[in-house]
C-alpha cells in the first residue's frame, strides 16, 4: 500500500508543491517582520490582502491536485497500473483519499493560520496570548470548536466521497448506458437527498423541523459530535460502495 499512497502523494504535491511553498515562505516572511514591528502598517494592509488572495489560490491548486490524484484511478495511463496492481481496489481508493484529505487539510489550516496571524498583527494584537488565553481561561470554548473543525473534515471528506462515488458509477454501471450523463446526475441528486434525509436518525436527539423538501434536526451541546460520527458513517458507506464497484467493473 505504500506505492499507492507514493504515486497519489506525488501528483498532489506536483499540482500544488510550488505554490504551496511560495504561499507558506511569503507568510512567514510577512509574520515574521510583523511580529518583530518591522513591517509599517502600509505593507501589512498589503500582507493581508495578498494571503486573502492566497487562501482562494491554495483552495483552486487544491481542486486541480485532487483532480490529480482522482485520474490516477480513473484514466489512462494511471489506471492501467492500479489495474495491474495485486491489491484489492478499496486499499487504492482508500490511499487516494487519505492524500487527497490530508493535504488538503494541511494546505488550507496552514495558509488560514497565516492569514489569521498576519491580521492579528495589523490589529495590534498578539496571537500568541490569545491562543494562551483561550487555552487556560475556559475550556467551553475549545468544546464548541474542536467539534465544529472535526465536524468540517468530515463533511468535506463526505462531500469527496460523494465525487467519487458519482464519477464510479459513471465509469462503471452507467459506461455504455444512453444517457449516461443525465443518469449520473440522477444519481447525485439522489445521493444528496438521501444524504440530506439521514440527520433523521438523530431525531431522539433533537427537536425536527422541516424546512420544504428537506428536515432540519437541532440538536444540544453534543449537535457537532453526533453529526461528525454520522457523516464519517455516511462517508464510509459510500467508500464501501464505490470500492465494490470499482472491484466490479472500471472502464477506463
Amino acid at each position: 500500500m505504500k506505492a499507492q499512497f507514493k504515486y497519489a502523494f506525488l501528483a498532489g504535491l506536483y499540482a500544488r508543491g510550488i505554490v504551496f511553498a511560495v504561499i507558506t515562505t511569503m507568510m512567514f516572511v510577512f509574520i515574521v517582520l510583523g511580529t518583530l514591528g518591522l513591517l509599517p502598517f502600509a505593507a501589512q494592509v498589503t500582507a493581508v490582502s495578498l494571503g486573502g488572495t492566497a487562501i482562494a489560490v491554495m483552495l483552486a491548486l487544491n481542486i486541480v491536485g485532487d483532480v490529480a490524484v482522482a485520474r490516477l484511478m480513473y484514466t489512462a495511463p494511471g489506471a492501467y497500473l492500479h489495474a495491474l496492481t495485486p491489491a484489492p481496489r478499496w486499499r487504492i481508493l482508500l490511499a487516494s483519499v487519505i492524500t487527497m484529505l490530508g493535504m488538503d487539510v494541511v494546505t488550507m489550516a496552514t495558509v488560514i493560520t497565516g492569514e489569521v496571524w498576519m491580521s492579528f498583527n495589523l490589529a495590534g494584537k498578539d496571537i500568541q496570548y490569545a491562543i494562551w488565553e483561550v487555552l487556560t481561561s475556559d475550556a467551553r470554548g475549545l468544546q464548541y470548536i474542536l467539534p465544529a473543525i472535526c465536524l468540517m473534515v468530515a463533511g468535506y471528506l463526505l462531500i469527496m466521497m460523494v465525487i467519487l462515488f458519482c464519477v464510479t458509477v459513471r465509469k462503471s454501471l452507467l459506461y455504455s448506458k444512453p444517457a449516461g450523463g443525465l443518469l449520473t446526475a440522477a444519481t447525485a441528486l439522489a445521493v444528496t437527498y438521501v444524504i440530506s434525509l439521514t440527520p433523521l436518525l438523530l431525531a431522539p436527539f433533537g427537536h425536527v423541523s422541516r424546512a420544504g423538501f428537506y428536515f432540519v434536526v437541532t440538536l444540544g451541546n453534543a449537535g457537532c459530535v453526533l453529526y461528525s460520527l454520522l457523516v464519517l458513517i455516511q462517508a464510509a458507506v459510500l467508500f464501501a460502495f464505490t470500492a465494490k464497484f470499482m472491484e466490479r467493473k472500471l472502464n477506463i
